[in-house]
């Protein structure tokens, strides 16, 4: 084969390449926009379950980076030190992909004006506004309070562990039941299905963690 030949297959390789990238990325963005779902509006509202899944699970995401990078400082245990990487490494990738829809959808990453945290979810812990009240920084399933933040970076060794995992146990239960929500009721549809894979990720996390902290002589808190 002649070397001109093959340039010139390589090109067409990588044109190919080139075009599928490019018909995926738009994929995405259609998915995201909701182009792929007929009776649904081609942009969420601020106030659907879309957005409000969006912004209140990269809040809730945020805690648990924060809960992850306290217990690494608080604690030489390779196990626990590595689930707390993992934690804090795909939920900081999934915030971003929320905070990213938001800014593709064009609305804003705080919630409507007398819209409380949760209030896409009804009957949830939250739902409604929050003006007023003072539920220690806990705004929605699952979250850890200041107090007990306060608690986990005052600890070491055995005891964050256990802390940590207690903690964390909590706030996954409270995550897959807002993923669940956002599956049952978002209709954008890559939304659902990170939404779903969050429930079935955390899951395992939650059978992890659960062993985790038998090893260790306690267990869940709830």
């Amino acid at each position: 084969m002649s070397a001109a030949l093959t340039r010139r297959n390589r090109w067409v390789a990588g044109s190919a390449v080139a075009l599928a990238l490019l018909f995926a990325g738009a994929a995405t963005v259609a998915s995201a926009r909701g182009d792929g779902a007929p009776h649904a509006p081609r942009t969420p509202s601020a106030q659907s379950a879309d957005a409000g899944f969006a912004r209140d699970m990269a809040v809730h995401h945020q805690q648990a980076v924060e809960m992850s990078f306290i217990v690494r400082d608080r604690t030489r245990d390779e196990d626990v030190r590595r689930l707390a990487y993992d934690i804090a490494n795909t939920q900081a990738n999934q915030r971003g992909m929320l905070l990213g829809w938001l800014d593709l959808w064009e609305l804003p990453k705080t919630a409507p004006e007398g819209q409380g945290p949760m209030a896409w979810m009804p009957g949830a812990h939250g739902a409604h506004s929050t003006h007023g009240t003072d539920h220690d920084g806990a705004l929605m399933p699952g979250m850890a309070t200041r107090t007990e933040l306060k608690r986990l970076g005052e600890a070491d060794g055995r005891q964050a562990e256990i802390l940590f995992l207690q903690l964390m146990t909590d706030h996954h239960e409270g995550g897959v039941t807002m993923a669940r929500g956002c599956a049952g009721q978002c209709t954008v549809a890559v939304e659902k299905r990170l939404a779903q894979g969050m429930v079935e990720a955390q899951q395992s996390e939650l059978d992890l963690m659960a062993d985790m902290l038998a090893a260790r002589g306690a267990a869940p808190r709830s």
